[in-house]
């Protein structure tokens, strides 16, 4: 069933890009292993699938070395500052840069990784990420403090329809452009998942975070064995 499921999303994936005439070798498919067992992973990674995001230090910390090493992790959960140690070894790309607090940590861990700052574009309450005003604020920050900081990364509303998400993938698009005008590092957008890569990627994603589309629908926490 992984083998269908990864199929048909990169099959997506690349109808869309080539709708708006984007090369689909610009976008990055990173397939959402949180709570999947080593086992369902190292499926997925024998068709070809080198990179996967997970979303808890912890989880990472424990299944990254039972694995192989040309996986290439995406961290892509809030990350308490404490968190920044064990997560920081296994971390290729951090996708959820969204305080100052967290710059600091992140900056003082040894080689630390890229980050992408994680970006609040419906100032939703009940979620992370800095706003977008304060987006170049944050980008400075994290350049000051030595850290490559080379894009952006939002989670939009629960979208209804895939149709729903496209203004929120607009804006971090255009928050970008206006960004690389000052920092012409911000490159990567990490925007849409499941219900919505397919308009993520019509709007200029470079980075779609997709998990239940390859996976299947989660079930109880992955064992670590």
């Amino acid at each position: 069933m992984v083998a269908e499921r990864l199929k048909q999303v990169r099959a997506q994936a690349e109808a869309a890009a080539k709708r708006v005439g984007r090369d689909p070798a610009e976008i990055t498919l990173v397939a959402v292993s949180k709570g999947r067992s080593v086992a369902e992973i190292e499926a997925c990674y024998s068709l070809g699938q080198r990179d996967f995001g997970e979303n808890r230090a912890a989880e990472l910390g424990q299944k990254a070395p039972m694995l192989p090493k040309d996986i290439r992790w995406h961290f892509i959960g809030s990350l308490q500052t404490r968190q920044a140690k064990v997560a920081r070894p296994y971390t290729d790309l951090l996708h959820s840069l969204d305080r100052a607090r967290l710059v600091n940590a992140w900056a003082q861990v040894e080689g630390a990784s890229p980050v992408l700052v994680q970006v609040n574009v419906a100032g939703e309450a009940q979620k992370h990420g800095t706003a977008p005003d304060m987006a170049a604020s944050l980008v400075t920050q994290a350049i000051a403090s030595g850290l490559s900081c080379v894009g952006l990364m939002t989670i939009p509303p629960l979208p209804n329809t895939p149709e729903d998400s496209r203004e929120w993938f607009v804006a971090l698009r255009e928050l970008g452009d206006s960004l690389r005008e000052t920092f012409p590092e911000i490159r990567e957008l990490s925007m849409g998942m499941t219900d919505d890569f397919e308009v993520a990627i019509e709007e200029g994603a470079t980075l779609i975070r997709v998990g239940r589309a390859i996976f299947g629908a989660p079930g109880d926490p992955a064992r670590i064995d």
